[in-house]
């Protein structure tokens, strides 16, 4: 589950993807036809891995449900500066997909 931003303060889309290197990618290379694509919106400011995509399906839902200055709580809480997070993940090693599944069921918790 993520959430893109157009700028900081900006135009917010939340999203699922059982792949978020290359969902953020498609993004990024307006390969999206749609919303994103039409209002710029590529900056990853927020994400959280899920062990259950039913999980993940629910949570963005429920965001999409949530007022405005929620979503921006909730991205400043870990983000203040609505740095783009995709910069950050892509200069990292992929993560084993054990240690990857271990911490998606960590912090689901």
């Amino acid at each position: 589950m993520y959430i893109l931003t157009s700028d900081r303060l900006g135009t917010l889309y939340v999203g699922v993807t059982n792949s978020l290197e290359r969902r953020i990618a498609e993004h990024k290379s307006k390969e999206v036809k749609g919303f994103t694509k039409a209002y710029g919106v590529d900056r990853l400011v927020f994400y959280r891995g899920f062990g259950e995509v039913t999980e993940a399906i629910h949570f963005e839902k429920q965001l999409k449900r949530w007022r405005r200055d929620w979503k921006i709580r909730l991205i400043e809480q870990d983000n203040p500066h609505w740095a783009d997070l995709y910069l950050d993940m892509m200069a990292l090693p992929p993560l084993h997909p054990d240690l990857a599944a271990a911490l998606a069921d960590h912090e689901s918790r």
